[in-house]
């Protein structure tokens, strides 16, 4: 079997989707399993499981027609048997009818109905991982949404053990920051400020406890002014997204802005304090015991990131609260 699925999104959308795309592995073990992605997506798939291959694409209503005719010729000259799409715009729902895929699964939406053989309800108000979930029921995959899972490959591993030791952190571990944008806004950012007083907390009671800051391109910025106030952190910039895992891995405590490595920390059952923006916890984190949680999200209410007092963070990072 031949199975492709349609994913929207960046990589934290793709991270959510991994719970689907594991299951369907277990259900059809010998399926080979495709995805399409956006180009800057793509790179969540070096931590899957069950991928074979991946397929650049940008859902957007101004592709050219180029885009579009390529990506239906690659869908008819592999001969998928199932193709299923996260999407609800009809572009892409006449696109699959074209493909002549014989089994076309996605949420039920006016111009979906139309083209596709097989839609479910959109319950847009669970966690997205069950929402994503669902798209599969009509192939009679049994059982519930598994938990999220990710593959770090070996090679990555080792590269942040060599990182950590060449930054005299030892066994007792590290708490890893990542002040990056939160999910659902062009430009919502944590204040630079108040990333200063988290770190200066931390470093008041916990002294000896390293602060890790983690770099990326979209993070550069944000990490040099912080370091310039706190100048006795850790800075370390992974150049994949398996050399991000392995840090978050090694983590005693995650705290991030709602993104892909507040989803990595999920993946990878570490404690994790989500700052949230627009979205809410309810969508973006998997619901648990409470006996048992390890993933915490803190609100704005559904408004910016800036909205947070810098005391809710501490009292939520030292259980007071």
């Amino acid at each position: 079997m031949h199975i492709l699925a349609l994913v929207p999104g960046g990589i934290s959308e793709q991270l959510l989707f991994f719970p689907t795309l594991e299951h369907l592995k277990r259900t059809f073990p010998n399926a080979e399993i495709s995805v399409v992605v956006e180009p800057s997506a793509a790179a969540a798939y070096r931590v899957s499981k069950v991928v074979q291959a991946t397929i650049p694409y940008t859902f957007q209503k101004n592709n050219s027609p180029a885009d579009w005719a390529n990506l239906l010729g690659i869908m008819r000259d592999r001969e998928y048997d199932v193709v299923i799409t996260a999407t609800t715009d009809w572009a892409t729902a006449l696109l699959l009818w074209l493909s002549g895929v014989p089994n076309r699964i996605g949420y039920q939406s006016g111009a979906n109905t139309l083209f596709l053989t097989t839609t479910v309800p959109l319950k847009t108000e669970q966690y997205v991982a069950f929402q994503y979930h669902d798209l599969i029921i009509p192939l009679e995959v049994v059982g519930p949404c598994p938990d999220p899972t990710i593959n770090v490959p070996q090679g990555d591993i080792d590269w942040v053990n060599n990182q950590i030791q060449s930054q005299g952190i030892d066994e007792q571990g590290y708490v890893l920051i990542y002040p990056g944008l939160a999910e659902g806004a062009k430009d919502d950012r944590y204040p630079v400020e108040n990333w200063i007083s988290i770190t200066q907390d931390f470093q008041k009671r916990q002294p000896g406890l390293p602060l890790v800051l983690l770099q990326q391109p979209e993070t550069a910025d944000t990490v040099k002014l912080i370091t310039q106030s706190a100048p006795n952190l850790t800075v370390i910039r992974p150049d994949n997204l398996g050399q991000t895992a392995a840090l978050v891995a090694g983590a005693n405590l995650v705290l991030a802005t709602d993104s892909y490595v507040s989803e990595l920390g999920v993946a990878l059952s570490v404690f994790t304090l989500v700052l949230f923006g627009q979205n809410s916890p309810e969508r973006r984190l998997p619901p648990v015991d409470t006996s048992e949680q390890r993933f915490l999200g803190v609100e704005s209410g559904g408004k910016d990131l800036a909205d947070i007092p810098v005391e809710t963070v501490l009292k939520k990072v030292w259980g007071e609260g």
